[in-house]
């Protein structure tokens, strides 16, 4: 994995400054230096600049980029974030058809399907990417994103110059583009966050290439082409052929992501989801001769403190410790204190560029730090639940039922700590209900849909849209922040457009959430993990960790510099701040009400001062 940036301008001359625009995309690499330092490398052209920050895992000696190619007496230039998991049959294919590779990386494998294939070749790659292509034949900048949306890439325009980045904070580094954010990116932040509306960037003027999109800039001009997204057809597959098909998937996803050139690991939370990626793996690495790493996380002493509730019904670590002895893999428990996970709060904006899933962010922050003191490679479970129907709300009468974000859908924690005119100034409820009605507007569906199953589609599509989306956020800046890079098998866009269109039936045949999934996962896990209930995340239930971040919002109340006290008002809070907190009702999909949205007004406070925000009340 690694860190892209540069910029493009049509009518430019970027080689009469030289030394000016390489100290740019210079700055620019160095800002993103925490996803992969390596190596690192820039490239520029009269109309365009290409800066990379490297983290080695395909070809350590040789896969520097950018990479840069000749064809007809011009010049291909391209920078990769991202793994290929597919490349072995790409460069066969490319070899027959006359090309030479001096690497064994798949950024060249890429660069050469391009040049073969035109701008829609992106259709062949199987993996998770972003990537900017610069065709000198044409004079076109093009930038890809995967299908899912697993990789990153943001763009804006300052001066009539295109600018693009693995991450934010990369666009601000070019010269007179300062970090602002209107109204509606505070809506975003306030009403929507910790998600946030595809393609939106929060900051003004700041975007997202959407998954499944590519972006052609030339001339003054740009152009967006979609080259994959889910449609809606008919299942026509028995429940054996799709429990058959599914598991072959699952098995070749996770087999194709153990490529690798440096060791690779799991995260091994116990739950059904992380056990079968790793029981994969796990096999695999025994067909090699070798032992799989895995790692678990947890919280100082929360064994002291667990309360069994309807969003965290049990405990991990015993099945963690069922799974570690059925599988004899070489597993490293870590555990996250109260003061880590507060203090990290504030790093976790830095990763993320935004306010984040609170101490959900700020912990995982701290796993995969320790996680890349030794491996460079973390498969995981995201995505699942989403894909699988997993999650409450996929279940839930009320939820069924509500016209809202099934997972946010009581606004009223939000507005507990917010003064009554900011209320009525940020226009929430409206915000909300409007983003809502044109995303799921957006469903894909047949004539035949009963409206049961028309309404499970929409539930699923906004689950696949928008959370899957966040998770997918947080997953790749928690990991790239220290370094790591974390695959996420179940995001597989094979699997995703399978099981799109496999009924709700077949997913929880005889109820039971997720009935697909652990069918599909027979013989690969004990029993007692196979058919385990759904378990989140951890979370901290030590009341110590409250009190901790109570202290903290009390500081900021007494700043009289905090940007929040711009909207706060100051009897709500201290009044939430003596109230106890409800562990068991969430304010944002399974966070809890009480201490992650103290620690979220935290984030918000530090994102605002951090960046120079400033609002119109």
């Amino acid at each position: 994995m690694c860190g892209i940036a540069g910029f493009y301008n049509a009518e430019g001359n970027y080689q009469q400054q030289k030394e000016k625009w390489a100290s740019v995309l210079t700055s620019m690499h160095k800002c993103l230096a925490h996803r992969g330092n390596d190596e690192s490398g820039i490239y520029l052209s009269d109309m365009t600049g290409l800066s990379h920050a490297r983290l080695s895992i395909r070809d350590i000696v040789t896969g520097k980029q950018p990479i840069i190619r000749q064809k007809n007496g011009k010049e291909y230039a391209i920078v990769y974030n991202g793994e290929l998991y597919n490349t072995g049959e790409l460069a066969r294919d490319l070899r027959q058809s006359g090309y030479e590779f001096s690497t064994t990386t798949d950024t060249e494998v890429i660069l050469y399907a391009y040049m073969q294939y035109g701008a829609s070749f992106v259709r062949k790659l199987n993996g998770i990417f972003a990537f900017a292509i610069w065709d000198d034949s044409k004079k076109e900048l093009l930038l890809y994103r995967d299908r899912v949306g697993i990789k990153p890439l943001f763009y804006s325009f300052v001066s009539g110059q295109l600018l693009f980045a693995s991450e934010p904070k990369a666009l601000f580094c070019f010269p007179g583009f300062t970090p602002r954010v209107s109204m509606d990116g505070m809506r975003e932040v306030l009403a929507i966050g910790p998600a946030r509306t595809m393609g939106n960037g929060i900051f003004d003027d700041v975007n997202e290439v959407l998954p499944g999109h590519y972006l052609i800039f030339s001339e003054n001009t740009m152009s967006d082409h979609t080259y994959w997204d889910l449609f809606r057809a008919p299942h026509t597959d028995s429940y054996e052929q799709t429990v058959e098909t599914v598991s072959f998937l699952l098995r070749d996803s996770v087999t194709r992501q153990m490529v690798s050139d440096v060791p690779v690991c799991t995260f091994l939370s116990g739950g059904i989801d992380s056990s079968i990626v790793t029981a994969i793996a796990c096999r695999y690495m025994e067909k090699h001769g070798e032992t799989l790493n895995t790692f678990s996380f947890d919280f100082k002493d929360n064994h002291k403190y667990f309360t069994a509730n309807a969003f965290q019904p049990s405990m991990d670590r015993p099945f963690v410790d069922i799974m570690v002895k059925y599988l004899d893999s070489d597993h490293h428990y870590l555990e996250c204190d109260n003061v880590t996970q507060a203090d990290l709060l504030y790093t976790s904006v830095e990763a993320r560029d935004l306010p984040a899933m609170a101490d959900v962010d700020s912990s995982l922050l701290y796993f995969c730090s320790q996680v890349s003191s030794t491996h460079k490679v973390a498969l995981t479970g995201e995505c699942a639940d989403e894909i699988f129907g997993g999650y409450p709300w996929f279940h839930k009468k009320e939820c069924f039922e509500a016209k809202t974000f099934p997972w946010t859908m009581d606004l009223s924690a939000r507005k507990v700590l917010l003064a009554d005119d900011f209320i009525r100034e940020l226009h929430m409820d409206e915000y909300v209900q409007a983003t809502y009605e044109k995303s799921v507007a957006e469903t894909p569906g047949l004539a035949e849909d009963t409206p049961e199953e028309a309404r499970r589609r929409e539930i699923a599509w906004l689950n696949l849209k928008w959370f899957m989306q966040t998770l997918l956020d947080r997953m790749d800046r928690t990991s790239m922040h220290s370094g790591l890079e974390a695959r996420v098998p179940f995001a597989d866009h094979r699997i995703v457009e399978y099981l799109w269109n496999v009924p709700w039936n077949m997913k929880t045949r005889d109820g039971v959430a997720k009935h697909l999934l652990r069918m599909s996962g027979a013989g690969l896990l004990p029993d007692e993990v196979l058919w385990r209930r759904k378990s989140p995340y951890p979370k901290t239930y030590d009341k110590a960790y409250e009190t901790l971040l109570a202290d903290r919002v009390r500081e900021i109340l007494e700043d009289s510099t905090a940007p929040v006290l711009q909207f706060l008002d100051r009897k709500k809070t201290e009044k939430f701040l003596e109230s106890p907190s409800d562990y068991g009702k969430p304010w944002y999909g399974q966070l809890m009400a009480g201490p992650q949205m103290l620690a979220y007004m935290i984030q918000v406070n530090y994102w605002m001062k951090k960046y120079n925000i400033e609002i119109e009340v």
